[in-house]
């Protein structure tokens, strides 16, 4: 979460080359990161059609003050989407980028989206906790329960501490290397010294957030339910496509000299094959006039019109020189 900054032209352009080259370069495009970076990037620069639709920033800072007094659940759950800058709009969804194409090729993009909504709630909960506690026990008010701010930060710490909990390696944060289940810890701290306008209370309610995430997952053994009705929906959602789909799609079948190419066949066998007396080519159970002559199947030979007619005046000789010619 950042408080309110200045604008940083000529940075989006960035991020939509990084995304794009990113996603082109990956064998499966993660949906649920890819909806949540359009959806970012669609609130900051609000288009002409979302204008009128979209509150404006002032009505969904995350305040914790206006948030308990006014019930406002609009800026508990719509904050973490509202940048305040072009740079802070470009780092939150580079971070999301990355951490976002680990987790959902990891996890799938369903328990993904699950983990992502609780993460979010989480978050913004911890965090008004957070403040709420530091005023009735220190009556510590100005810098926390009356703070505005917004973005996405707060959930990227919390995805950062899911990503890291089981990770061995080390990772380099800011300079220094470190194991990586702490850099989350790393990175609050030295944002904190070095950009102090940032949500100090924000990004440490993401990392918490996180560490209870873990910790209930490991507890509740069962199925999610928040990812049970997410995929729930999804079904519901894909189901009249895959009937379109489904509607659009016929098998055809396309009969040859050896049999039939596709598609399921009654009655006789595609396998069952019958020899022409005339000219030896193996026809395909479903043609009752030789392909290669024209002979009818079950008779010796054909009359002298109809052979005239099917082999345009060539002897049966002839007829099986050409099919040696052909077939080999």
């Amino acid at each position: 979460m950042d408080r309110r900054g200045s604008l940083t032209k000529g940075m989006l352009p960035l991020l939509a080359i990084h995304a794009v080259n990113e996603y082109y370069r990956l064998p499966w495009k993660p949906p649920v990161t890819a909806a949540l970076l359009g959806a970012n990037t669609l609130i900051y620069l609000r288009p002409a059609f979302l204008h009128h639709i979209l509150p404006s920033i002032d009505q969904v800072w995350f305040n914790p003050h206006l948030i308990l007094k006014y019930r406002d659940l609009r800026r508990f759950l719509l904050s973490p989407f509202y940048h305040v800058s072009d740079s802070h709009l470009v780092y939150n969804m580079m971070s999301l980028l990355w951490k976002g194409i680990q987790l959902e090729t990891s996890v799938g993009s369903v328990e993904f989206a699950s983990m992502l909504a609780a993460l979010l709630a989480m978050s913004q909960g911890i965090t008004l906790m957070l403040a709420k506690s530091l005023l009735l026990f220190f009556d510590y008010d100005k810098p926390y329960y009356y703070e505005y701010s917004a973005g996405f930060s707060g959930v990227l710490f919390a995805m950062k501490t899911v990503l890291n909990s089981q990770s061995e390696d080390f990772t380099n944060v800011y300079g220094l290397v470190l194991p990586a289940r702490y850099a989350a810890w790393a990175e609050l701290i030295l944002i904190q010294m070095f950009i102090p306008g940032v949500s100090f209370l924000g990004h440490l309610g993401g990392i918490l957030a996180g560490i209870l995430y873990l910790k209930l997952k490991r507890a509740y053994s069962g199925p999610d339910p928040l990812t049970l009705t997410i995929r729930t929906l999804a079904n519901v959602i894909r189901w009249p496509l895959r009937f379109v789909r489904n509607l659009f799609q016929f098998r055809r079948g396309r009969i040859s000299g050896r049999g039939s190419v596709g598609g399921r066949q009654t009655g006789r066998t595609v396998s069952e094959v019958w020899r022409c007396q005339v000219c030896t080519y193996d026809n395909s159970g479903l043609l009752s006039i030789c392909e290669m002559c024209g002979t009818s199947r079950g008779s010796g030979g054909l009359s002298s019109r109809e052979f005239s007619r099917y082999s345009n005046g060539l002897t049966p000789e002839e007829i099986r020189l050409r099919r040696i010619e052909r077939f080999g």
